[in-house]
């Protein structure tokens, strides 16, 4: 098996992950803030040291900035529904994921509504483009910091500015770049939405929200429920990040992210964000070569993570994806959830074969999916 669909899961997983998860399930599975027991007390400094990491992976001041969700799409609707409010004006892009338009579509039943900013037929986008539709009610820009369709880098740092410029709030969708190229709340970012289980080579189920000390104070719990603090009060609790975790948290998940976090920081980030763009950069020079596929974006290495699309003109793109997989090669098929992408690249309804790299992969293997690509369309 040659994993080339590392942007809808990473794998294989951190050295340490599955350990570290295994030893809480076998040996510790209790519960934090549930128990008076020195287990319960281990289980909390767990937690504790996860977020302690993760504020410091991202820019964070203070550990309680970190509030852990079910991932990126739920930290992304926790802020749509909680964090803005009727009348409020949105800026996304055309390139985001179903995990931001879909809450926005569904939040303009209460009385919020967003603009898109058009991506070109590569998949870039420019500040001035976002400065052109700012209104007197736009609150924020929710952005991806790059397509899960086809890698396009945003222009984060000169959106950032126009929204320090223009005091209106900065929420970034991490997916794609989290443990590839540094993220901080100290470049202007409000919030930071991540999820585990990509380039942060964690579990799934595991992510969150790291966010400004007045963005946190802004936002209003999401799900009411215990929380193992204020225990005499039928009223949630009014800080953070007790606010926004009702309920037991994912620890195995936690547990996870933590040795993955911890790897990531022992080896460097750039030490596992290299070997990708050497693989994206050999992939693009293989399959610009092959007869009858049309690279999708900008097929430029420097200007996108590692993520691909093809298009197969002669071809259903389904097919193509099912028959490399009978070779041994998994990929991913189809609109990537980002149906809007799709349109502005002139890759709707049909979809793209999406080939995504990883840290572990190798040059051997880009070379036998190129092989295996060129023997099916042509």
């Amino acid at each position: 098996m040659i994993n080339l669909n590392q942007a809808a899961s990473s794998f294989p997983k951190a050295p340490g992950v599955a350990d570290a998860v295994h030893r809480y399930l076998a040996e510790g599975a209790f519960n934090v803030q549930r128990g008076g027991g020195a287990e319960s007390l281990a289980v909390g400094d767990v937690v504790f040291d996860t977020r302690r990491l993760l504020a410091s992976f991202f820019g964070a001041k203070s550990p309680k900035q970190v509030c852990f969700t079910a991932g990126v799409t739920a930290a992304l609707n926790m802020i749509v529904y909680s964090w803005l409010n009727p009348g409020d004006h949105v800026i996304c892009s055309s390139l985001e994921h179903n995990a931001v338009l879909r809450p926005l579509a569904f939040s303009k039943t209460r009385g919020i509504d967003y603009s898109l900013v058009e991506a070109a037929k590569d998949g870039t986008v420019t500040a001035s483009q976002f400065a052109d539709l700012i209104r007197p009610d736009t609150r924020a820009v929710i952005i991806t910091t790059a397509s899960n369709v086809c890698g396009t880098i945003l222009p984060l740092s000169d959106i950032a500015a126009l929204c320090r410029d223009r005091s209106i709030a900065l929420i970034v969708d991490s997916a794609q770049t989290a443990g590839d190229m540094p993220l901080s709340l100290e470049d202007g970012i409000d919030a930071i939405c991540f999820t585990g289980h990509k380039g942060l080579l964690g579990p799934q189920g595991i992510g969150g929200i790291v966010m400004s000390p007045s963005f946190g104070e802004a936002i209003r719990p999401f799900i009411y429920g215990g929380t193992g603090s204020r225990s005499d009060s039928l009223d949630m609790p009014v800080r953070l990040p007790d606010k926004l975790e009702a309920g037991t948290l994912n620890l195995p998940g936690i547990v996870g992210l933590k040795a993955a976090i911890e790897y990531i920081l022992d080896v460097g980030m750039d030490y596992l964000a290299a070997p990708k763009r050497d693989l994206t950069s050999r992939f693009l020079e293989g399959v610009k070569a092959i007869p009858g596929v049309r690279v999708i974006g900008p097929a430029d290495p420097s200007r996108q993570v590692a993520v691909v699309s093809i298009d197969v003109p002669a071809m259903d793109n389904a097919l193509v994806a099912a028959a490399l997989a009978e070779k041994g090669v998994l990929t991913r098929s189809g609109l990537h959830c980002a149906p809007l992408a799709h349109q502005s690249l002139g890759t709707f309804p049909e979809g793209t074969v999406r080939f995504s790299f990883g840290s572990f992969n190798t040059a051997e293997e880009i070379d036998e999916a190129l092989n295996a690509l060129e023997s099916i369309v042509t």
